[in-house]
């Protein structure tokens, strides 16, 4: 289904519009290998200083499709955007448009002649709702428009493409103005609002207010596209709303030629885009509307409240919190507890009746909940992720450091027997560190490794992991499939030791990625071979081995 772009002819009508999903350069690579149905890869926008963004939660649900955002323009800044986007293998019939963004005309300029060189175009970011001093205040000035246009075109030689907003009483005097500045091609919608939404009578959004997107913004996304369509002939990018085949053709009738799927992309997991994008370009050629079923309409992310009941220090950086309530999960997920005006962050549980979450104090939500006293109220959502799902008869060998035990816990609970008990390896600095033994023991047999020695092995965990695997016998290293969590350093080591025994199909871990949205949205949890963490995980296997599997 290809689709001519700008001089290129592309494998696909497709794009996801800036800021979602495709925000790593790891994720955007793997879109290029596996979804070629989207022909135009949008990057998230990019600034000429780094900038960290707002702190979570930044993606809120107020009707089911329909979403407030408010990520902040995260980026990493001009300089290592271009060091990532340099190594990216673009394939011939991708066009790359690389967003960008600035707080004045010089600035867009800089960023512009920046990475003009890795890009088949540049989209202006004209239409930011909810980042004070860039986007939107901007994109509403005719004036300003044109200017920005005129500096950015007259400083490259690729096309340059505004992103519009909404926001304005006749987005027609916009694109005209970005048209008289030069551009090659105009995006239409960016999200609306800015809007609100709250929860047990707090604001969700740590921003408070954020960009308007999802099933709501449809309507107001297909009057941008032919307000614009009729003062010019050049390529229009819709986005707005769209997430069925129905949705798309009305954007084509009204003068889109890429169709940016955005909001829609909630909730699924690597696969299942792979696998909607395929079934909607059939759609497209075949007049069906059978993708619109994969869209999550069904995504809760509402927020239960519980009270706490004993917060028991361990250390003085670690502490088990235990609050008044159960949850239906299941070994593998997590959940998001959040503290309004604090902050939302994710956590195993470490048991979940009643649910108990052990908490390692690196920072000021942490630190919020490390200091929690009985009677004090949060707030869960979920359980999100992907439960694991060890094959019959499987020997459940865990490695675990700081908090990390607290996501192994239940898998050696639920998937360990009489018959085949489960081994828990856990790791600290030093003895007083530890926590749950006594529980631990009651599931599965435990091996604890401390580094001074003052507990179990003396030395790192993966070194008593080795010791043990060079007991085994075949038979017995043939059963075994693997579960890590915690540190990276730790990850890294036991996996080293593990892949001298099994292959790495029978290798699970889980490292503390950043991970905001909880709905593979934002793709802040970006594994290096570009698995979003917080839907294709949290326990993922080596990323080559499983591209193998898919490639035979």
């Amino acid at each position: 289904m290809t689709t001519e772009f700008l001089g290129k002819r592309l494998s696909g009508p497709f794009t996801i519009p800036s800021g979602i999903v495709t925000t790593a350069p790891a994720i955007i690579q793997r879109v290029m290998d596996t979804i070629p149905e989207i022909g135009v890869i949008t990057t998230k926008s990019i600034g000429f200083e780094p900038r960290s963004g707002n702190r979570e939660p930044v993606y809120s649900q107020y009707a089911p499709g329909c979403f407030v955002n408010a990520v902040g323009l995260t980026n990493p800044g001009v300089d290592e955007a271009f060091e990532g986007l340099k190594r990216l293998n673009v394939p011939a019939d991708r066009f790359l448009l690389v967003s960008i963004f600035g707080g004045s005309v010089e600035e867009f300029v800089a960023v512009a002649r920046k990475l003009a060189p890795v890009a088949d175009g540049l989209e202006l970011n004209l239409s930011c709702p909810h980042a004070k001093g860039y986007g939107m205040a901007m994109g509403q000035d005719p004036e300003m428009v044109q200017e920005v246009v005129a500096a950015v075109c007259e400083a490259v030689d690729v096309p340059v493409i505004p992103k519009l907003t909404p926001n304005v009483d006749d987005i027609a005097i916009i694109g005209r103005a970005a048209l008289k500045g030069g551009a090659a091609a105009l995006c239409a919608i960016n999200t609306a609002g800015p809007g609100y939404t709250e929860s047990h009578g707090q604001p969700v959004l740590s921003n408070v207010m954020g960009g308007m997107s999802g099933k709501g913004v449809l309507p107001t996304a297909l009057k941008a596209l032919r307000a614009l369509r009729q003062e010019t002939d050049l390529p229009l990018i819709g986005c707005g709303g769209f997430s069925s085949a129905e949705d798309c053709r009305a954007a084509a009738r009204c003068g889109a030629d890429i169709l940016g799927i955005g909001s829609g992309l909630t909730g699924m997991n690597s696969e299942d885009m792979r696998r909607y994008f395929s079934d909607l370009a059939r759609d497209l050629a075949d007049g069906t509307n059978q993708a619109s079923q994969q869209i999550r309409f069904d995504i809760d992310m509402d927020f239960k409240p519980y009270q706490v009941v004993e917060n028991e220090i361990v250390c003085d950086d670690i502490t088990v919190v235990t609050l008044d309530g159960d949850l239906d999960i299941r070994a593998g997920e997590y959940v998001f507890v959040w503290v309004p005006g604090v902050g939302e962050k994710p956590f195993s549980c470490l048991t979940h009746d009643p649910v108990r979450l052990a908490v390692i104090n690196v920072g000021p939500f942490t630190d919020h909940c490390y200091q929690l006293s009985p009677g004090d109220t949060v707030y869960l959502r979920g359980p999100h992720g992907v439960a694991v799902a060890p094959p019959e008869g499987t020997h459940i060998v865990c490695v675990a450091g700081g908090t990390g035990l607290a996501a192994v816990y239940q898998i050696a609970e639920d998937f360990g027997s009489t018959e085949l008990p489960a081994d828990i390896f856990v790791g600290a600095r030093t003895a007083n560190r530890l926590y749950f033994r006594d529980e631990c023991d009651q599931v599965a047999r435990v091996t604890i490794a401390t580094d001074d020695g003052s507990a179990g092995f003396e030395g790192r965990v993966s070194d008593a992991l080795a010791d043990f695997l060079s007991q085994q016998s075949e038979s017995s290293l043939a059963k075994m499939v693997f579960y890590n969590c915690g540190p990276a350093p730790m990850i890294h080591a036991s996996e080293a030791v593990q892949k001298k025994y099994v292959s790495s199909d029978r290798i699970f871990s889980a490292i503390d990625y950043l991970t905001k949205c909880g709905v593979g949205i934002c793709g802040a949890c970006a594994s290096p071979d570009g698995r979003r963490i917080c839907v294709d995980g949290p326990f993922i296997n080596d990323g080559l081995a499983e591209r193998r599997a898919t490639s035979r």
